[in-house]
Parts: C-alpha cells; sequence; structure tokens
C-alpha cells in the first residue's frame, strides 16, 4: 500500500467561492491525482480547525471513495515553536509504528507551518518516520507535474548526509580542542552536548571534580556557537567563590554610583556585559541566595535592578553554569534555591574526572606538549625510556589523579620546563613522580585497596590494618627490605638474639600475601 501523512492546509485547503474544480488545493490534489495512487491518507489537524476538517474529510469520501482516511486530532499551543512542535510529532510517529517492508511511506511537507514541515523533514531524515518526502505544487504550462517526491536513501543524497556528518565531526573534535578522547562514555557526552550547543539557548549545567575541564569546555561551547553565528556578544567567565556581599551584587548585576560605599562610579556589571553572549557562572553553588534570586528573574525575564538604580536594565544572555557541588543536596541543606536549580538543570551534564579516563591521558598529554611547545616556541618531547615511565605511573590503578587535567597540566609544565634540551628523559620523570610521592599523602585505605584481596575489610581488623599500612609505606621508602626491618623493628631488634629483621618482615607481610617486590612496585618508582 501507499501511505501518506499530510496536515491540513489551513489556508490553502479552504474552499473560494465555492470553486471546486479550479483552485488547487494540497489535500484534494493528493487524493485525486494521475501521477501516483496512495491507498491512506493519514490527515493531521488541530481542533481549533475541526469545521475545516470535517468539511474536507468528506469531501475527500466523496471525489476519492477508494481513499482510506484515517484522522488525528494533534493541538499545538504554538505550531511556530520549535521545541513543541517536534515533540509531539515525534510521539505522533513513535505511536504509527510503520512497516516499510509491507508498505510505502510518503510524508507530505507542503502543507502546515515551517515548523511543521522542518519537523516532518527531521523524522523523517532520524528514520522515525520513515518513507519518502512528497512536495506538492500546482502544476504550470512548463512542467505539468503536481509532486515531487525526496528519497533521502537514494545515493545522491549521501553527499548532503556527509556534509551534515563532516561538520558535526568539525564541531565534536573543536569541543575537545581537537583532542583525540578514546573514552567511549565521555565521546557520547560530548555528542550530547554539541546537539544541545548548537540547538539549544537554555541554561548548561556542567558538574564533576574540580580541574575536570568544565571552564575549557563551556569556553568551547561559547567558540562554537560564535563560530556558527549563534550569538554575537562576549564570553564572560567568573568564578562565584570570590564573590561575596555587595560586591557579589555589584559584579553581578552592577550599580549606580552611591548605591554604597566605594561606588565612586556607575558599573555595568557582568550581566550586562554578557548580552547576546554567554555567562559563565563557575561554582554556582557558592553563589548568595539574595544572588540566586535576582540571577533567577534574569534568566526568566532578562531584566534586573542594579544596585541603587530606579529602572530595570535587560540582558539577553545564554548561561552556563559550573559546580562540584551536588546542587540537589545543598538545595535540601537550604543553601541553594529550588526554583532556581530546576531552571539551570534542563541541560545538565557531569564532566568524569581524569581517573576515569585513562584511556584519555595519551592524546590529553600530547595536547598539554603541544601546548606548551607553542607558548614556549621549543619543541617539547619524551624520549622512550621517559615516556614509558610516565605512562606506566599515569595509566596505573593507584594513581588518584585527584587534580584532574589541572594536576597533568602542571606536571607537564614542570616536565617540560626541567627537561634536558626539550627531551623529558627518565631522570627528570623520576624526580617529578618523587615530588608527586612527597607532597601526596595517599588516601585512607588506598594503599591496601590496590595491594590486598577485594574482599580485604572482610578478612581482617581495623586495627591489623592501621598497622599494616604504616608497615608498607616504610617499605615503600626504603631500597632493601633489611632496611625496612630496621626502620620498623628499632626497639625490640635490640632485644632479640638473632636480628633477622629481612626474614621477621618476610612472614609478617606472607600473612597478608603480600612481598617487599610487590610494595616496592606500587608507586612505579624505579
Amino acid at each position: 500500500m501507499n501511505i501518506v501523512y499530510s496536515f491540513i492546509g489551513v489556508a490553502l485547503d479552504q474552499k473560494k467561492n465555492g470553486d471546486k474544480i479550479n483552485h488547487w488545493r494540497p489535500t484534494i490534489a493528493l487524493a485525486t491525482s494521475n501521477e501516483i495512487h496512495f491507498d491512506e491518507l493519514h490527515l493531521l489537524w488541530q481542533s481549533n480547525y475541526r469545521s475545516l476538517s470535517e468539511e474536507l474529510i468528506a469531501e475527500l469520501k466523496e471525489r476519492a471513495p477508494q481513499l482510506k482516511v484515517v484522522s488525528h486530532i494533534v493541538d499545538f499551543d504554538d505550531p511556530w515553536d520549535f521545541e513543541e512542535v517536534y515533540s509531539k510529532l515525534y510521539d505522533f510517529a513513535a505511536e504509527q509504528k510503520p512497516d516499510p517492508e509491507a508498505n510505502d511511506y510518503y510524508i507530505h511537507i507542503s502543507t502546515g507551518t515551517h515548523v511543521m514541515q522542518i519537523s516532518w523533514f527531521l523524522l523523517n531524515e532520524s528514520h522515525h518516520l520513515p518513507g519518502k518526502l512528497l512536495q506538492s505544487h500546482p502544476a504550470t504550462g512548463k512542467n505539468s507535474r503536481n509532486f515531487t517526491i525526496i528519497d533521502l536513501d537514494l545515493a545522491r543524497y549521501d553527499m548532503i548526509a556527509q556534509r551534515f556528518a563532516a561538520k558535526q565531526k568539525s564541531d565534536l573534535a573543536f569541543l575537545k580542542s581537537g583532542i583525540a578522547t578514546r573514552n567511549r562514555k565521555f565521546n557520547a557526552l560530548i555528542e550530547t552536548i554539541e546537539k544541545v550547543a548548537v540547538r539549544s539557548s537554555e541554561p548548561i549545567l556542567l558538574t564533576g571534580p574540580t580541574g575536570a575541564g568544565k571552564s575549557r569546555l563551556a569556553k568551547r561551547i561559547y567558540e562554537l556557537k560564535k563560530l556558527n553565528k549563534q550569538i554575537s556578544g562576549s564570553f564572560v567567565d567568573v568564578n562565584c567563590a570570590t564573590l561575596r556581599g555587595d560586591q557579589a551584587m555589584s559584579t553581578l548585576f552592577g550599580h549606580k554610583k552611591g548605591a554604597f560605599t566605594g561606588a565612586v562610579s556607575d558599573r555595568p556589571g557582568l550581566l550586562k556585559a554578557a548580552d547576546k553572549g554567554i555567562l559563565f557562572l563557575d561554582e554556582i553553588g557558592e553563589l548568595g541566595l539574595d544572588e540566586q534570586a535576582m540571577l533567577l528573574r534574569a534568566i526568566e525575564e532578562k531584566l534586573f535592578l542594579p544596585l541603587g538604580a530606579d529602572q530595570e536594565t535587560g540582558s539577553s544572555f545564554q548561561l552556563i553554569c559550573g559546580t562540584n557541588r551536588d546542587l540537589h543536596r545543598e538545595v535540601m541543606a537550604g543553601n541553594f534555591r529550588k526554583d532556581l536549580l530546576a531552571r539551570i538543570d534542563l541541560w545538565s551534564f557531569k564532566l568524569p574526572g581524569l581517573a576515569d579516563r585513562r584511556e584519555d591521558i595519551e592524546p590529553n598529554l600530547e595536547y598539554e606538549l603541544q601546548k606548551y611547545s607553542l607558548k614556549s616556541g621549543q619543541h617539547i618531547t619524551f624520549n622512550k625510556e621517559g615516556y614509558e615511565l610516565f605512562m606506566r605511573y599515569a595509566l596505573s590503578p593507584q594513581t588518584a589523579w585527584s587534580g584532574n587535567f589541572r594536576e597533568l597540566n602542571a606536571m607537564v609544565t614542570r616536565l617540560a620546563t626541567l627537561s634536558p634540551g626539550g627531551r623529558i628523559d627518565k631522570a627528570t620523570v623520576v624526580a617529578e613522580l618523587e615530588r608527586q610521592h612527597e607532597r601526596r599523602a595517599p588516601e585512607n585505605g588506598e594503599l591496601l585497596s590496590q595491594l590486598l584481596e577485594p574482599d580485604y575489610l572482610e578478612k581482617y581488623d581495623s586495627f591489623d590494618l592501621v598497622q599494616l599500612e604504616y608497615a608498607v609505606k616504610i617499605c615503600q621508602e626504603s631500597e632493601t627490605i633489611s632496611e625496612a626491618g630496621r626502620k620498623l623493628f628499632p626497639v625490640s631488634r635490640t632485644l632479640r638474639k638473632t636480628r633477622n629483621d629481612t626474614d621477621r618482615l618476610t612472614k609478617y607481610l606472607a600473612k597478608y600475601n603480600l612481598t617487599f617486590d610487590k610494595i616496592k612496585a606500587f608507586p612505579y618508582f624505579e
């Protein structure tokens, strides 16, 4: 069967002066065409056009009795609102359950608002409503055909699809700063963010640990939207943790001269500075409740009142927020407004830390080296031994990467700065890893969780584990097992007839299925 989906043409499908023959009416033309035969017409209409719909359906039954007309009421509050129209047509398409093997489907794109037609196209292109696009038009003297059929699955449209795919791939690479990341979940996250960035101007909330790259991603989103000519204003970046009291209000919303002590001149504020651009509020969880209330109104109404002003001012900006806090818990604790969270949580993305993206360490290391080389004007590379040692440390599960990408950036900066002749050798890496080891105290249980069996907490008392963790730390700091024994048994060894510290420590470690060599391998120092 040939099945066609179409909107009623609210203006075009109406009769004019009782003329049923000469006036071109797209729905009637579909039903009575000599060029293409349809067995089933799914006609979509809004309930406020009921009389037109009933009259049209009655005329279809009269003029094309062989055609089965299936009527669908799909109401839109605003038929020009893309989000609403696409959402409702998406739900409609999901209910249809088409069978392309048994039937040929057509989607008529010549009726309805332009937003409806675009939504039809997108649903067809994404195969949510498979079939061919059908464009109808009155016949002319030069062209007697009333229809144009567009089959997006045909090879001649592949180049168009490839251009869209190439553009999206370029946008994804742009958001990742050109870094060929390998983590599947992170890449999927960036794909979603790319779609939101180019299609929406609603607030975006970026969450995740400090140093995970929220600020950099926010700036890349801005640059992508600027390249696509979606915004023309500036990128305004503010760390809310630095804002307190009147300073916070003044910095964000501006003030008039004399509004408070020290206000010697007018100040427009950062919301105004971000007009037609993007305002990035990093650590938004640090913002006070009064500022949160004013920010909510500025987001919803694009209006706010500067300190000391009698008249409101406006600013049309897109908001991106960053936080390492759980804002839902902050709401429960009374530290964050529930209504503001609801407003900024429409698009929420949690960025993983570096420890959760270890396969991305290598490409990010290359990126940091290239960035340093460009900045310093000196080409910096690893030699083979230095690179292998650093990657062994970087990929080790024992390396916490608590500082995330900031920590990686800092390490690369130190390594590159101290590298002899622009080559980061093994000795330079060893010195850096020793520095890391000295300045970072292991987290509770971090050593033992890697050295012992997964169920070690069920096997050993907490008292014994505290003692073992200290013994492991001494072993790591010692060159030999006998040296570690002397440090661990400085008093008791003097009271023993034989002072075989090596044997004593070996037997102690064996109770936990450990050896000195296994412990020494833990930090990957050589």
